[in-house]
């Protein structure tokens, strides 16, 4: 292996699987390619979610061998999955091998989510999935990847004697910088003597290797170290020759009659057309065709005297005679089968199967124990089951009696019914009867009448009418002990579009009865079956074969693998790689399918498929094949990162790959793999360049191949210009090559042979250094080729001018080729030569015993101009340059040196230059939507355009980095962004100054630092030629995006940083929405960060803080991220406004602060208490002091500068308890402001604000119809549809979460007053009296359920609070009680589990599964919760605020929580889902199940985040998910929710 300096950075391979257990790779077809193994070995770390679906009692099972283990297809390792909610798993498995290796999981399916009880899925295992892993290969000391290949094809029976021969050609090959010879079967050949018609697969041809193994041992030693060449051979597998000698011993190895009776019918049916051939004359029919007419004569015969004859309908059909016979006689013996399912009968009982027609009556039949269906056996092989005739009988005719059942009326009803179940047998017949005359006509045609067909002459004996499709093995002692029936074996050969993964000679098909085979005479096919012990001789003959094979050579081609099994080919590549692990396997494959190619390929882990540029029938598709194989385009972007860790992920445990010493880590991202290419310039069976171009293309094409990143070939022949295909079975004259004569030197010359050397030792140069960008243009006739090295950008360029048929001695000139940036230098200009005419064609053809090329010469072509201007080369050739000329140039790229190298360069030190950013630097570096960078830095500064794109979304890192993400991963060299980059560095320029213009204004000079970081890097990049500056600014930007990024996670708690991707997405919110303002802030006087509502609606001014907004997602975005003192900021800001008991929705500075809404205070208060529990010494929260803008318990409403402003302070306590207080004796006040100029929406009663609590039940209520005091806070507004000042949903009376709340904050303060850590044990009622937070939480526990359930059973309802009459849906919690609008009470919404989360205590546990079942059921969207029950009159899913229309309902968007799906309840919805489902789960099973269940839920929310340019969760959606256009597209408190539900998960698995 290859070895690597131990101190370098970790080579890791990502696969991370779906929750199907599917690899997540862009591409459908699932194909994993890494490259060759390393020494140390590199790494493929499987990822998976840690609570997948395949988590639950799941394995990932992977047959991947360990150190020194030898590979075993059917031995998996198994890597026990441990669920994590919070947590990615990784399994780290070394490669060791090459080969084809395979993965899977099994796992118990998750049960849909139910509060009864579901039956238990079965336990079930995924598809089988593939990893293939390219071989080693290496000539001494050095390694040769499979794209430096340059493969050179030999037939070995042209190669002369051994060893004087041989070892000429040898050494012209090497000396040509071919490094592997491919040779057509080195074995004994059978009769025909094709290479490919194998005598005996266990000897080497003795006339060219007399002692056989040690010969070829020899041969491949010497080319190994004295030409420098590996060997390959083809190795043949589903085929033998027709006279192996080993058949006569093991017929059974072959189709035969014993083995395969199903093709009885196609030997009877060949024979006899084999014997009409030759009788031809006795039936007046002419022997040589002469015409159409001659054929359809002979066509006509046939007919008449082999298929009518034969009566081959026989085999179709049943013996209706023979198996109504066995009815009758079963039936009258009482000898009746009923089938399982009876008769089906339905209606009517068995009396109404007398009234089915005789097609029932004969389906009955088919379905029920009719025998041979499916394949064709002997003569009337097929039948009835006569017992399950006989009961149909009895159906029809009842039980028979002796003496008065009418057995002739049983005998005509059978009868009629078998001729009916014939029927379409005898269409078949037909069918296949018009097939076969078909067949025999195109064949026929072909080889006696077509001008391109080989035109055999006179039928009979010498020239048969047919070629067989069967061998009839010689009578001798040898075959006389076997049955007569073996002795006739089904010949080999292809059929058109044929199905590959089907066995054409199996009992399911019919192709050679149908005479739909081309079928070669001189191989039998051979007949496996599915295992070893199908053919134990057979398997274990070829096990021989393929070991020998592996034994000497270095990579195999398989011949005709399309027609080999799978299962076949896969055992025996096995067996080879247990001989050779580092096995090149190429292959022949015609599926005519891509999704079949891949198929063989990822099953066998075939290196490359052949493909031949001589398929190419203009310049254009030649053009096309070289782009194909060419590589990525120039200017490529780099898919690969380092990874954001110095040692092992710390979620690599499991106990399976034990302890690793901590190293950098180099993460590549696992992509979708082409199908690689081993591309020919032209192969052993396919016509040459003189037969189907010009001759002048060989050197042109030739140099084309040459180009290509992948493995390329030739075959001998090709550069010694051969006029013509050579047929590997009938050709026996020898090879003569000018390369076999003396030494090749590079340059002109008879043949090609000098400048292939130059091209050859180019590819493997380029090949082995990593050439792997090329930039292929075709103009006209001509073709262009740029191949270059992606970091050094050192290069080769070929001006190639094609040679196709029609064109003469020129056609066009070739446009100047501006090579910017670049410096090139000529290595040579050559033009081929040939004499390709008729008359010396006949004449090298005619020679004897050599085979010799055309006459030629390749001259050196000396006009090619290189002209330098500034950085720009530029490169004319003159109009005579021929056809059949190509120039070849060395480039290289002088600005894309520099002294680290430049991708070294342009990807260091981001670490260290970030470090001192702290969260806030992060929201400038990051984000900033275009309404906060107007605010921010004045003026007309906004977010970056981008000319036919758009603006981007965010000013910082994160908006170019949401375009590039997609445009790398998908290589979109032509995306607007690109383009623009090409065109000018004005982006370049302005990322860099407008960072140094923020850190100026706002005083951050860390900001400087990441700047002068991005300086330098986008200096360095500046000089390059414009078509790499796509690449290189997206290198940088990668690798300062995602510095960041681990800076923010490095100053965020452990949770986030060891978290999955999802949540550390969700953890980013909060950078994004946390900054400075110029227009915002938490107080009047100073300047702070604040939290955004939402992006980019909710940014700045009054609209950037809203107290319920802030209040909602601080728990998620600051306290679970561990931001706890700018959660502390906001709670004192929001804490000095307390005003009426309440805290403002709106925020103002606290300058004008609004306070309409009734439940923020109850998030606010909630948020203390979750920030006591969760910060360390947050109690200590409670003595904080706040200066009060407003006075304590005073409703006056005054001034920010008034001096009564800020002029008293109160603990955080003095503010709980003052809340509590101005609640328990009631809140009545009006608006300050009120009217237009505050509200131009509201009517005046809108604007007063009344509050109580009933202290009957402990409830608190407040609010009218005409105000909206909850979150479902939208105001009417259409004049129109006259909803101006009519809120869509009012909410007043006793809001469910309101109470829930107040519970937990009631609960919490009592229990700190039992705990001596808070001063009151209660609060003052109206009346003067104190109740107690204990009694007053009792209070509200002792009514809740009483008041807001609404039993399953309306025989329940006395017991609550419930007007039966309205009742919508049961089983549920009541939205609100005693409102306004009754019925409101009783509607379905996403608010009650807000309550379930802070106050389960309130929640009888089962009464509270079932309810979030219906809201599972019912309102949960795919990312959102329905804001209201769909069955509800007044739903309306569709949210469009710009609607001015007569709908009441819908106007100016009045329905925005009437149906549309809101993201962030959510989060609460499955924080209670999980805390009830746990509570009645009581293994660790059932406990891993109610996570997975959560995991399920979160799907559509991590696709969303995934792919979202904002990098956020949306604020709503419509129905189903649906993108919703006035929605803000990330928002605070939809992120911040979710960050909940896994701090929550957290915390419920570490009390698990």
């Amino acid at each position: 292996m290859a070895a690597q300096d131990p101190g370098a950075s970790q080579e890791v391979y990502l696969v991370p699987l779906t929750d199907t257990g599917a690899p997540d790779v862009p591409g459908g077809h699932e194909y994993l390619y890494l490259p060759a193994p390393t020494d140390p070995p590199y790494i493929i770390r499987f990822e998976i979610e840690g609570t997948s679906s395949i988590c639950r009692e799941g394995s990932l099972w992977v047959n991947i061998p360990e150190s020194g283990k030898q590979f075993q297809r059917d031995q998996f390792r198994e890597f026990k999955l441990h669920p994590d909610f919070n947590g990615i798993l990784r399994f780290d498995v070394p490669i060791h091998l090459a080969g084809a290796f395979a993965f899977y999981t099994t796992f118990t399916p998750l049960p849909n989510f139910s509060t009864s009880d579901v039956p238990t899925p079965q336990p079930t295992k995924t598809p089988t999935y593939y990893i293939d892993v390219e071989p080693k290969l290496t000539l001494g000391q050095t390694i040769l990847p499979l794209n430096s290949l340059s493969i050179f094809s030999v037939v070995s029976k042209f190669m002369g004697t051994y060893p004087d021969d041989w070892e000429r050609h040898l050494k012209g090959i090497g000396q040509r910088n071919y490094n592997m010879v491919h040779f057509t079967p080195l074995t004994e050949r059978g009769d025909s003597n094709s290479p490919y018609s194998i005598y005996d697969q266990l000897s080497f041809d003795h006339i060219c290797f007399p002692n056989g193994k040690e010969d070829v041992a020899r041969m491949i030693t010497k080319m190994e170290k004295e030409h420098g060449l590996l060997g390959l051979t083809d190795v043949v597998w589903n085929h033998t020759a027709n006279n192996s000698k080993w058949l006569e011993e093991h017929p059974e190895a072959g189709y035969n009659i014993e083995t395969a009776p199903w093709l009885e019918s196609a030997l009877e049916l060949d024979s006899a057309l084999l014997k009409f051939g030759n009788e031809l004359a006795s039936y007046g029919l002419p022997t040589t065709l002469t015409s159409m007419d001659d054929l359809n004569m002979l066509i006509a015969g046939v007919k008449q005297h082999v298929i009518k004859p034969l009566n081959l309908w026989q085999y179709y059909v049943v013996d209706v005679k023979q198996d109504t016979q066995r009815t009758i006689e079963a039936w009258s013996r009482a000898r009746i089968a009923i089938p399982d399912q009876g008769f089906n009968q339905g209606i009517g009982g068995l009396d109404g199967v007398k009234d089915w027609t005789l097609r029932q009556k004969a389906t009955f039949l088919l379905g029920n124990g009719f025998v041979g269906a499916n394949e064709m056996g002997p003569r009337f092989g097929r039948s009835i089951d006569a017992c399950v005739g006989a009961a149909l009988l009895t159906v029809l005719h009842g039980r028979f009696e002796p003496g008065t059942s009418d057995k002739d009326a049983a005998i005509r009803s059978m009868t009629d019914i078998l001729n009916e179940l014939n029927a379409p047998f005898y269409k078949d017949y037909n069918s296949d009867v018009e097939v076969i005359q078909t067949q025999l006509v195109d064949r026929t045609k072909y080889v006696r009448l077509d001008d391109h067909g080989p035109k055999l002459g006179a039928i009979g004996p010498k020239s048969a009418l047919i070629e067989s499709y069967f061998t009839r093995l010689p009578l001798n002692a040898t075959t006389r002990k076997h049955n007569p029936k073996s002795l006739a074996l089904v010949n080999n050969g292809w059929i058109w579009a044929a199905n590959a993964l089907k066995d054409h000679a199996g009992s399911d098909s019919r192709a050679y009865f149908r005479r739909e085979v081309i079928v070669w005479s001189d191989c039998v096919k051979l007949r496996y079956g599915k295992t070893p012990k199908d053919n134990p001789f057979l398997w274990q003959f070829m096990t021989d074969y393929t070991r020998l094979m592996a034994k000497h050579f270095a990579g195999f081609r398989i011949d005709n693998c399309h027609s080999t099994p799978l299962v076949v080919a896969e055992y025996l590549l096995d067996q080879a790689r247990q001989v050779r692990p580092n096995l090149a396997v190429f292959a022949e494959l015609f599926t005519g399918s891509e999704e079949m190619d891949y198929l063989f390929v990822k099953r066998l882990g075939i290196s490359a498929l052949i493909r031949e540029a001589m398929q190419a029938w203009s310049t254009g598709e030649i053009s096309r094949l070289v782009h194909m194989h060419g590589g990525r385009p120039i200017g490529s972007f780099e898919v690969d990162e380092i990874s954001r860790s110095e040692s092992p992920h710390s979620a690599i445990t499991n106990g399976i790959n034990g302890n690793r010493a901590a190293r950098a880590e180099r993460a590549h991202h696992v992509k979708q793999s082409p199908v690689h290419a081993l591309f020919m310039d032209c192969t052993h069976d396919n016509e040459v360049p003189a037969q189907k171009r010009d001759a002048r293309d060989t050197l042109p094409n030739g140099a084309l191949v040459s180009m290509c990143a992948c493995a390329t070939g030739s075959v001998m022949g090709y550069d010694e210009i051969y006029p013509r295909l050579l047929n590997i079975v009938h050709e026996n004259r020898l090879y003569t090559s000018k390369s076999s004569e003396g030494n090749v030197e590079i340059g002109g010359g008879i043949g090609i042979g000098g400048i292939k050397k130059l091209l050859n030792k180019l590819h493997v140069q380029m090949g082995q250094d990593g050439y792997d960008e090329t930039f292929v243009h075709h103009e006209g006739e001509y073709i262009t080729v740029h191949r270059v090295h992606q970091q050094s950008r050192k290069g080769y360029f070929l001006v190639a001018h094609t040679a196709f048929p029609g064109y003469g001695s020129g056609h066009g000139a070739l446009t100047p080729v501006h090579l910017s940036g670049t410096r090139a230098r000529l290595l040579g200009s050559w033009s081929l030569w040939v004499d390709a005419s008729d008359s010396t064609t006949e004449e090298v053809c005619a020679e004897k015993y050599l085979l010799k090329g055309l006459p030629s010469d390749v001259s050196d072509f000396k006009e090619v101009q290189i002209q330098t201007k500034g950085d720009e080369t530029i490169i004319s050739v003159p109009a005579h340059f021929a056809p059949g000329t190509i120039a070849l140039f060395e480039t290289s790229m002088p600005n894309a040196e520099h002294s680290q190298g430049l991708d070294s360069f342009v990807t260091s030190g981001a670490k260290e230059a970030f470090a001192d950013l702290d969260l806030v630097d992060l929201n400038f570096f990051l984000y900033r939507s275009e309404p906060e960078e107007h605010d921010f830095l004045g003026g007309s500064d906004g977010v970056y355009n981008i000319p036919n794109h758009g603006t981007l979304v965010y000013a910082g890192l994160q908006g170019w980095w949401s375009v590039l993400k997609n445009v790398i991963r998908e290589n979109n060299l032509g995306h607007p962004i690109c383009n623009h980059l090409r065109e000018g560095q004005w982006a370049l320029d302005w990322i860099v100054s407008r960072l140094e213009r923020i850190a100026k204004i706002a005083s951050r000079p860390s900001l400087n630092k990441s700047a002068q970081w991005l300086k330098k890097r986008f200096d360095a990049v500046r000089k390059l030629p414009s078509f790499l500056l796509p690449r290189y600014f997206a290198l940088v930007i990668r690798t300062a995006y995602y510095a960041s990024r681990d800076r923010a996670m490095e100053l965020m708690s452990d949770n986030i940083k060891h978290g999955q991707d999802f949540l550390q997405s969700l953890a980013l919110v909060s950078v994004q929405m946390t900054g400075y303002m110029k227009s915002a802030s938490l107080y009047p006087f100073k300047s702070v960060p604040s939290l955004a509502a939402g992006l980019p609606h909710f940014t700045h001014s009054w609209a950037r803080c809203w107290g319920r907004d802030i209040f909602i997602s601080l728990r998620g975005l600051y306290l679970a991220t561990g931001r706890y003192e700018i959660a502390l900021d906001h709670i004192k800001a929001f804490a000095s406004v307390l005003k009426h008991g309440m805290i403002p929705n709106l925020l103002s500075d606290g300058k004008l602060p609004r306070y309409n809404s009734r439940d923020s205070i109850w998030f606010f208060l909630q948020n203390i208490q979750d920030y006591s529990n969760m910060v360390p010494n947050g109690l200590e929260i409670l003595k904080e002091k706040v200066s009060r803008r407003f006075l304590p318990y005073d409703d006056t409403f005054f001034e920010y500068d008034d001096p009564r402003a800020y002029s008293t302070k109160s603990t955080i306590e003095e503010i709980i308890q003052e809340a509590l207080q101005r609640h328990a004796t009631g809140l009545s006040f009006r608006e300050a402001n009120a009217g237009p100029a505050l509200d131009v929406q509201m009517k005046p009663e809108g604007f007063q604000l009344d509050v109580r609590v009933d202290w009957d039940t402990g409830l608190i209520f407040g609010g009218n119809q005409f105000n909206c005091g909850t979150w479902m806070d939208k105001m009417g507004e259409s004049e129109r549809a006259g909803s101006k000042g009519i809120p869509g949903t009012p909410r007043d009376g006793a809001a469910i979460e309101i109470t829930g709340l107040a519970y937990s904050t009631l609960k919490w303060v009592s229990q700190l007053y039992r705990d001596g850590k808070y001063k009151l044990s209660g609060v003052k009622k109206s009346d003067g009296r104190t109740i107690s937070f204990e009694d007053w939480a009792l209070k509200i526990q002792q009514n809740f359920e009483r008041c807001y359930y609404i039993p399953s059973d309306r025989n329940d309802d006395p017991q609550y609070d419930v007007n039966s009459a309205i009742v919508h849906r049961r089983g549920i919690y009541k939205d609100l009680y005693k409102s306004g609008k009754e019925y409101e009470d009783y509607q379905l919404r996403a608010n009650f589990p807000i309550a379930m989360t802070v106050a389960p205590q309130l929640f009888t546990p089962s009464k509270a599964l079932h309810a979030l079942e219906m809201a599972d059921n019912i309102i949960r969207g795919p990312i959102g919760m329905a804001t209201l029950d769909p069955s509800d009159l007044n739903y309306r899913p569709y949210y469009i605020n710009s609607e001015d229309s007569d709908s009441l309902a819908t106007s100016k968007g009045r329905n925005y929580h009437q149906g549309p799906e809101w993201v962030w309840p959510t989060g609460y919805f499955l924080r209670a889902l999980l805390k009830f489902d746990l509570m009645r789960r009581n293994t660790k099973e059932e406990r891993t199940e109610a996570f997975q269940q959560i995991t399920r839920r979160l799907h559509e929310c991590k696709k969303a985040i995934k792919e979202s340019p904002w990098a956020g969760l949306p604020e709503l959606t419509q129905k189903n998910g649906e993108f919703c256009g006035d929605s803000s597209p990330t928002q605070a408190w939809s992120a911040g929710c979710l960050i909940d539900l896994f701090y929550d998960a957290q915390q419920l698995t570490v009390e698990a």
